[in-house]
Order: C-alpha cells, then structure tokens, then sequence
C-alpha cells in the first residue's frame, strides 16, 4: 500500500485525487462528514455512515479517506488551513494598518469563526482525536505562533528575537485554552473569560516590549 500524501490544504489522503471531479467529491465526502459530526458526534464518523450521507460508495470513499481516524485527520487539517490562512491575511493586513487593540481584534476575530465552525467545535470537543491529528495541532500551534510573531514585527510592536519566537508561542498556547474554555463553557463563546483573556494578553505584550527595551528578550 502507498504512503498517504497530503493534498495542497495539507489535508492527509490515502490517495490525492487529481482530476477536478475527484476533488469535487473529495470535497462533498467532507462536508458530509462535518454534518455528521456536528448531527451525530465523532463515534459516528465511520466509512460507511459518511459515504451514505455523501451519497458516494463506500469504495470510493476508500480511496482516499479509509477509516474514521482518517476522516477525522482530514477534518482537522481543513480547519487548521483555515485558521492559518486568516492569520496569513492579519500579517498582510499588519503591513498597512496600525490597529489600537491589535489583541482585541485577533481575539474577536478567532472567537468568531469558533462560534461559526460547528464542526471545529464538535471535534475538538469531543474524545476522539487522534495521535496524527494531536501532533498537526501542535504544528499548526507553531504556525500561529509564527503569525503574530510577524504581526507585530509588522506592527512595530518588537523587534525579532528568539526570545520572541518563544513569547508568541506561550501567548498563542495560552489564548488557544483559554478560547477552548470559553466555548466549553458557551456555544457563544463567554464573553467575560473571553474578556479576561484580552487583558492577560495585552499585559503579557507590554511585558515583551518592556524586556526587548531592557535586552532581555
């Protein structure tokens, strides 16, 4: 059996389809899937149950997505693609704007397609991610991490360091669990944790400022 391979989105296949009709089936199994999964739960998630609600055979569902974990290492890569490419669009949008409440309006902004993505919910709320899906989360972590590490080389909030590097990837950790909480706690998103996690946030940047200031990042 070949090695799975990831499409472009990153997404990790049995077999990535190349013709425009397979992509567009690809696609649909995978919407499907996410209706289940926001409908039925990740139990449900198994071949046959997705290829019924996509209305494709089993078989060909096969192909390229052949068991549950499959199914939901595929969901997972599409929302994390999805969330990369809106940081991808705040570092575009750093270069030209100088937002007041730069935390504010990523936090506002990332609440927003939680409370929106049904589906990112139900998976990551439920009990049944798995070891390939955990380790692209934590790559895909480090990729956020990245983003408002350039955000705010953009902004001119600091200036790079390795040190940075770091305090972006504890500030991304930390605003990750805390989202997680407030949505476990509130389909909405709880407004006041949410709230709560704005004021850490801008605190833990002043304090990032202030050692680059002292040369201590």
């Amino acid at each position: 059996m070949s090695e799975p391979t990831a499409d472009e989105t990153g997404v990790v296949l049995r077999r990535t389809p190349q013709q425009a009709r397979s992509k567009a089936r690809l696609a649909r199994v995978l919407k499907a899937a996410e209706r289940v999964l926001v409908a039925e739960g990740v139990q449900a998630l198994t071949t046959t149950r997705v290829a019924a609600e996509a209305k494709v055979s089993v078989g060909s569902l096969y192909q390229y997505l052949p068991d549950r974990d499959a199914i939901i290492d595929a969901l997972a890569a599409t929302y994390f693609s999805q969330l990369e490419a809106v940081m991808e669009e705040f570092v575009r949008s750093a270069a030209t704007e100088q937002w007041p409440d730069p935390v504010g309006v990523l936090i506002d902004t990332y609440a927003g397609l939680y409370r929106t993505e049904e589906g990112f919910r139900a998976l990551w709320f439920g009990s049944g991610l798995t070891d390939r899906t955990r380790e692209t989360d934590r790559e895909h972590k480090r990729r956020m991490a990245d983003g408002v590490r350039r955000v705010l080389l953009a902004l001119g909030i600091a200036g790079d360091s390795e040190g940075l590097g770091r305090a972006c990837h504890a500030a991304l950790l930390a605003a990750d669990a805390l989202a997680q909480e407030a949505f476990r706690r509130d389909a909405g998103g709880d407004t006041a944790l949410l709230e709560e996690a704005k004021v850490m946030l801008r605190g833990y940047l002043t304090a990032i400022a202030g050692r680059q200031e002292h040369g201590d990042a």
